[in-house]
């Protein structure tokens, strides 16, 4: 196991192809401030270079997972954005990462804490714990592309509710919403998540997983027809690589796939 030193407000640590990155701001239940937003932009980064990374788990210093925007401005928190403000959370979203990432919502995500969650691929969260995009409630909206991600993953008619009331709901009624894959105790998301991360790293081709994943989030923007040519385009890419061979091979040897290609998407370098 590695780990990379100099953050403030996380820690990164990498095993076995699987990074994961922890918000460690435990006294202010990791509420995003002091620099967090830029640190976990260059994680994110930092993991997308590393071909020797395959997944990436995004996770919280328990007991909560991020609890949104830090509060410590006071009345300024939101009045005083400062230059260059943007809403979009941090600059570098999970979903334009070549791996995968994954969400071990171990804990409250409040505000800004969930809708970074739902810029991940995978979520899993923990059942007692609270959740909602609350910032109607503060006197702002909901951000980090809340409003694009979200009526795609619940719908139109469950994102109004979640945006318009800034209610909060436990991890059982995240996943009815369709928020997430699991919902699990609070202990087990992280270890069941990790397992997750660790298949993927083993035993997915990481040009497929990187190709899938990229054409997954373009869906949203494209038609039928357009999903179909790029399934084409990626296939013969795809086949023409030795993957593809030793996919079938491993498979019929009943042993580990070896693979050789890098975790990028082979159509968009």
């Amino acid at each position: 196991m590695s780990s990379s030193p100099g953050y403030r407000t996380l820690l990164l640590a990498i095993d076995g192809g699987v990074a994961t990155i922890t918000l460690h701001r435990p006294k202010q239940r990791n509420a995003v401030g002091d620099g967090m937003r830029d640190e976990l932009a260059d994680a994110y980064r930092t993991c997308d270079r590393d071909d020797d990374v395959r997944v990436i788990v995004l996770t919280g210093a328990p007991p909560a997972f991020c609890a949104g925007a830090d509060l410590g401005g006071g009345e300024d928190t939101f009045a005083a954005p400062g230059p260059g403000f943007t809403a979009a959370g941090i600059d570098v979203p999970a979903w334009t990462l070549s791996k995968p990432v994954i969400a071990a919502v171990n804990g409250h995500a409040i505000g800004l804490g969930l809708t970074l969650a739902l810029q991940c691929d995978i979520r899993i969260f923990a059942a007692d714990a609270r959740y909602g995009v609350v910032q109607v409630r503060r006197g702002v909206v909901g951000d980090a592309y809340s409003h694009w991600v979200l009526p795609r993953l619940v719908g139109t008619a469950n994102a109004a509710e979640i945006l318009l009331t800034g209610a909060t709901f436990d991890g059982r009624r995240a996943a009815e919403l369709g928020l997430g894959s699991r919902v699990l105790d609070a202990d087990d998301v992280l270890p069941a998540a990790l397992e997750m991360a660790h298949d993927i790293a083993e035993n997915t081709a990481p040009m497929s997983v990187a190709a899938s994943k990229r054409l997954l989030w373009d869906s949203f923007d494209l038609d039928r027809a357009a999903v179909g040519r790029r399934e084409t385009e990626i296939h013969l890419a795809l086949m023409g690589h030795d993957d593809a061979k030793e996919g079938v091979r491993a498979h019929l040897a009943r042993r580990p796939p070896q693979w050789s290609g890098r975790p990028t998407d082979p159509t968009r370098t």
